[in-house]
């Protein structure tokens, strides 16, 4: 395990309009690791999540990568680090087969002709190398494929282009028993590559399972951000539920860390 965070946020604030979403959130992810993002609805995932991405531009507050502040004002900004956030809808095209899929938007050509061949070379070498063998033939449309062959192609996608940190927004969701466990395993495959992975999950069970830290959001404060081998699961539910647990958490569940 690393011993520095290869993403770290310090101090986010986020509002939207009157309401104010994210409260002095600090946040960080190391590679090499997975880190559970856990909270209720509506206790700011998504919003925290959408900020790491550039899609929200955070009000105030420090962004940083690699142990350097940077600025990061939309998605490219933050591809450009290498962090790739896989959403709950995968974003596939069903009508589209793999390779197509891994490659959309940042098609390899030869002149003026997609080069077919080193795509389809490529997208191989990807899936190969995180042990992917569920998928019969790469020029499968997506529509065909299982809702976890899906994911692990979504997940495949994002690690494609030299990611850094992968984010996967409940990426067993509404996935059956097998289905969740071939997930899973992928996802600690990932860390396992030197990957720092941010999954965001409902799930304790999931969590637990392949997480070495946790981190609790509550009512868009950052209860705590521990190791998952130190905290029970009844002390995470307590966090998720009131933002704090014994003497872990936020004091009186809404001010500052205790």
């Amino acid at each position: 395990m690393s011993q520095g965070p290869i993403l770290e946020l310090r101090g986010i604030n986020k509002s939207f309009g009157p309401v104010q979403v994210l409260h002095d959130v600090a946040f960080s992810a190391y590679p090499g690791e997975v880190t559970a993002l856990v909270g209720d609805n509506g206790a700011g995932k998504s919003t925290l999540v959408k900020c790491i991405g550039g899609i929200h531009p955070i009000d105030s507050g420090e962004y940083f990568f690699d142990g350097e502040r940077v600025h990061v004002s939309g998605p490219r900004d933050a591809a450009a680090l290498g962090v790739e956030i896989v959403y709950q809808d995968l974003a596939l095209c069903d009508n589209l087969d793999i390779v197509q899929n891994m490659f959309l938007g940042r098609e390899r050509r030869s002149g003026l002709v997609l080069d077919e061949d080193t795509m389809e070379e490529m997208a191989a070498k990807t899936l190969a190398g995180l042990s992917v063998r569920t998928v019969k033939s790469l020029r499968q449309h997506v529509s065909s494929l299982s809702g976890g062959q899906r994911q692990t192609v979504a997940i495949a996608k994002a690690v494609l282009w030299n990611s850094k940190v992968v984010i996967l927004d409940e990426p067993t969701a509404a996935l059956g028993v097998a289905q969740t466990a071939q997930v899973l395993e992928l996802v600690r495959r990932l860390a396992d590559k030197g990957l720092a992975v941010v999954l965001i999950s409902h799930n304790m069970n999931d969590v637990f399972a392949v997480s070495d830290r946790i981190a609790a959001l509550y009512l868009g404060r950052m209860a705590a951000q521990v190791k998952a081998s130190e905290v029970t699961h009844a002390q995470i539910v307590e966090l998720i539920t009131s933002g704090r647990s014994g003497e872990l958490g936020l004091k009186n569940g809404n001010g500052a860390a205790s």
